[in-house]
């Protein structure tokens, strides 16, 4: 049952997993290499806003001819950082130091970035500097630039771990997620495989959180309820095709016979074959209504479907058949609102064999003296067609029953007919999106036709 499955990694559930956690990590990097740009420049800009206070604080001690005091404040900032963090310069025009911890020189005025080679201090170890005249001297404050390397360092090793962390951990709940929804397509895959094997009855299992797979899953379940109910309806007329084709067939056989022992004696055998034409014509109607009713259940007749008042076409087959019903000693007759258009979506044709159907079968199976009535009625938005009679009824267990294909009842089977009049209406009913109730009429049987309420023409 599991040949042919694919593996985790070549699964579509995990690739999907694995193309989101690619695109979440690198969101992740793009957006901390944003964080640690403006980071960068933050402290940068700190630093150079500090140096340029400190230097700021320093020059504004010297006094027009006296550098004396500028000299000592210099020399005080330098002896509070035996690290060399923070470096001070002092010198004259000549370039000699006058005060600090280190000399500059070849320094631009303003802000610049060098590398310094002090006792104690790392070789290469970048500072940033910010020089300036004051009086005749030069100074210069230069910052270390190692905490915040170091702070960069930091952050960004912590971006580095962070970026690993999340990559595992989006492959790993990617994995375990992929694994889950594989699991359901498998069950999917196993239930199909088991209806390609003729176990109609599998059903794709619902875990019932109503997510989209599910939602999938029970459109499936549904298809194969229909498709269940379709092939043990095939079964079932199969079933009764031969049961209740195999008289007429068989009657056909022996009126056969008869011709042909009628002939070998040359006797007259045109009755034979009267008898022999009915039958075989009755066994075409059958199989004719058969096909019609596979038609229709098909929605092949959908794309004739328009906007028509359904009462026109009562009002036609009350005319046609009213004739015919008076001859047979029965009575038919139409109650319809004077000038009301009740409009249905449907296949005028088709309507008009459904009704003529129901009519039918009133005719043929009610006694001499039964009054049939043709109605229309509209209720919310639904169109309801009646077709009454006060005839023997059906009883209430057999209602359901008499829709299906070739059934007849017991007391009809000695009147003509197929047992397809009504399963055609059923058929003509679902292709129209209506329902068909049978109810007590007290006495005899009301079928009640209920269709969606359309529109208008132009409407």
């Amino acid at each position: 049952m599991n040949e042919g499955r694919p593996s985790l990694l070549r699964s579509t559930p995990f690739r999907l997993a694995l193309t989101f956690a690619f695109l979440f990590v690198l969101a992740f990097i793009l957006s901390g290499a944003i964080v640690y740009q403006l980071m960068s420049n933050d402290l940068a800009r700190r630093l150079d806003e500090s140096i340029k206070e400190t230097y700021s604080v320093v020059a504004v001690t010297y006094a027009e001819s006296d550098r004396d005091d500028l000299i000592a404040t210099v020399n005080d900032h330098a002896q509070l950082d035996p690290d060399k963090d923070q470096l001070f310069s002092l010198t004259d025009t000549q370039g000699n130091r006058l005060a600090g911890n280190f000399t500059a020189s070849g320094l631009p005025d303003g802000f610049s970035m060098f590398a310094a080679r002090l006792p104690g201090v790392p070789p290469d170890t970048m500072y940033r500097a910010y020089s300036g005249t004051v009086g005749n001297n030069n100074l210069t404050v230069a910052f270390s630039l190692s905490e915040t390397e170091e702070l960069e360092t930091i952050v960004l090793m912590s971006f580095g771990w962070g970026t690993l962390f999340i990559t595992g951990l989006a492959i790993a709940g990617g994995a375990l997620l992929a694994s889950r929804v594989q699991r359901r397509l498998d069950g999917i895959a196993a239930t199909m495989v088991d209806v390609s094997h003729g176990r109609l009855d599998a059903r794709i299992p619902l875990i019932g959180n109503g997510d989209d797979i599910d939602a999938v899953s029970t459109q499936v379940n549904a298809a194969l309820d229909r498709l269940s109910a379709l092939v043990d309806g095939m079964r079932e007329v199969s079933a009764n095709i031969a049961h209740d084709l195999k008289t007429p067939l068989n009657r056909l056989q022996m009126i056969l016979e008869q011709a042909a022992d009628k002939t070998a004696s040359s006797e007259d055998v045109s009755g034979e074959l009267a008898d022999a034409r009915a039958e075989s014509l009755q066994i075409n109607q059958t199989f004719d209504a058969l096909l019609r009713i596979a038609q229709i259940e098909a929605g092949a007749r959908k794309a004739r479907f328009v906007d028509l008042d359904v009462s026109g076409i009562v009002n036609t087959i009350g005319e046609v058949y009213a004739d015919v019903a008076e001859d047979d000693g029965k009575s038919l007759s139409t109650q319809l609102v004077p000038d009301a258009k009740w409009y249905i979506h449907g296949d005028r044709d088709l309507l008009m064999q459904m009704l003529a159907n129901l009519v039918e079968n009133a005719l043929r199976h009610c006694p001499p003296g039964t009054a049939i009535e043709l109605s229309v009625a509209r209720e919310s938005d639904r169109v309801l067609v009646h077709v009454r009679d006060n005839g023997p009824g059906i009883p209430a267990d057999e209602r359901e029953k008499v829709f299906q294909r070739l059934y007849r009842l017991d007391s009809s089977r000695t009147t003509p007919g197929s047992g397809l009049g009504l399963s055609l209406v059923k058929a003509v009913a679902d292709l129209h999106g209506a329902t068909i109730a049978l109810e007590d009429n007290n006495p005899g049987l009301v079928v009640i036709a209920s269709f969606p309420a359309g529109r208008s023409p132009g409407g």
